[in-house]
């Protein structure tokens, strides 16, 4: 990685004027449209003024920083509507920023919409020119690299086939062997690697870091945090269009992560269903050292007569990979909860093996039959023991979820 910035952000925003309308109109068909025109040629002209709808400026994005230094591969996550397309767009430079300025060093690929910079009339092998000559490529780079965008497309049967006619996903295989392929020294890739299957975003994830490897250096927008953290070096946080944190990519999935769960005193009369609230939940101690026990207590409470035929509460890590399960059922049968009646339960893990992270808690429930999955319920740390504080990877890929306690017999001869 170069210590060269590329990508320059300097107090970016970006303004919409979005329209509202006055006030509430019934549905209106073609025909009282031209009742309406009829009157207006038969009754007397107004010098009123038309009332127009109201408007306002909304930003989509305001007062976004950063840089991006060459051979960097950056996460840019939030929830939807935070402004990371907007960002993309007009780094592509798709879109003008309504103030501030954006510097960028280096040839741009963007991979933002499926089917972005191609002609549904022409065939794969013409739009691959196309979309080549669009990137800036010259007819020989794109002929030297013609035979690799193929093959890691798969797309060879339908080179000449109408991309019309091509699925969501042969859009995008075809589109991203393009984007990466043609070597440019920035790959921007919006949340549309979402439309492939799991064994091309697996391809497509290997590819980008090759990319960096060769010093080129990535923009990714996912919402999918397990790849996030694998892939990124770094990561951006944005909220509401504004910048809410940048650093690395595990701690910028930390932030939201958290901002997503709900906190302990937010419990009180969550409803989790027409017939359930939850009432209190808490993993105490809140931060744990791995191989320490921790206690997970809930409470539910009934607002009408209710079966509880299972109940589980699931563990996940901040990439959104369920880590462990812990059963909540009673040895005894199903819970039966009367009208206002209230569920107490304290399960202790004894030693939880999970190695230093943050996690998330979700709980399941099979209640008079039917079946709910409640994610993002509270929030909780671990922290490394003593013992292997030192000795754990920092690199999230090569870490894993637990850290499994062993007895060695060693021999030496």
């Amino acid at each position: 990685m170069s210590n060269q910035t590329v990508i320059s952000v300097e107090n970016i925003g970006k303004t919409y004027r979005i329209s509202h309308q006055v006030e509430r109109q019934r549905y209106v068909a073609l025909r009282d449209v031209l009742a309406e025109r009829l009157k207006g040629f038969l009754r007397p002209r107004s010098d009123a003024p038309a009332i127009s709808p109201a408007t306002e400026d909304f930003w989509a994005l305001k007062g976004v920083s950063f840089e991006v230094k060459q051979g960097e591969i950056v996460g840019i996550i939030g929830r939807n509507g935070a402004g990371k397309s907007t960002l993309l767009k007009i780094l592509s430079r798709i879109t003008e920023p309504t103030e501030g300025r954006v510097r960028i060093k280096g040839r741009v690929a963007s991979l933002l919409e499926v089917g972005t910079g191609f002609h549904p009339e022409l065939t794969g092998r013409e739009n691959i020119f196309l979309n080549g000559s669009i990137l800036g490529m010259s007819r020989a780079e794109i002929k030297a690299k013609f035979d690799e965008i193929v093959a890691f497309a798969e797309v060879e049967r339908f080179l000449d086939t109408p991309v019309k006619h091509y699925s969501s996903g042969m859009y995008v295989r075809l589109a991203f062997a393009v984007a990466a392929n043609l070597e440019p020294e920035i790959l921007i890739v919006d949340e549309v690697l979402a439309v492939g299957d799991a064994e091309f975003q697996k391809k497509c994830l290997g590819k980008m870091q090759e990319v960096t490897q060769g010093g080129r250096t990535v923009l990714f927008v996912s919402h999918n945090m397990s790849a996030v953290q694998s892939l990124c070096h770094r990561g951006i946080l944005l909220k509401q269009g504004m910048l809410v944190f940048q650093g690395s990519a595990e701690n910028a999935i930390g932030r939201y992560l958290d901002s997503a769960a709900v906190s302990t005193d937010k419990f009180e009369d969550r409803h989790l269903s027409s017939c359930l609230s939850l009432t209190r939940m808490e993993a105490s101690p809140p931060a744990v050292r791995c191989h320490d026990g921790i206690d997970f207590i809930l409470e539910l409470q009934a607002r009408a007569d209710e079966v509880i035929s299972d109940l589980i509460l699931v563990i996940y890590s901040i990439g959104g990979q369920v880590v462990a399960i812990v059963d909540l059922r009673s040895p005894d049968g199903p819970y039966r909860l009367r009208l206002g009646a209230k569920l107490l339960i304290r399960s202790r893990v004894v030693a939880l093996p999970l190695v230093e992270a943050d996690f998330t808690i979700a709980i399941y429930i099979n209640s008079n039959s039917v079946c709910h999955t409640f994610l993002n319920l509270l929030a909780f740390t671990v922290l490394p023991a003593d013992t292997i504080k030192e000795v754990v990877p920092r690199e999230p890929r090569f870490r894993g979820f637990v850290e499994l306690r062993k007895m060695i017999e060693v021999t030496v001869s």
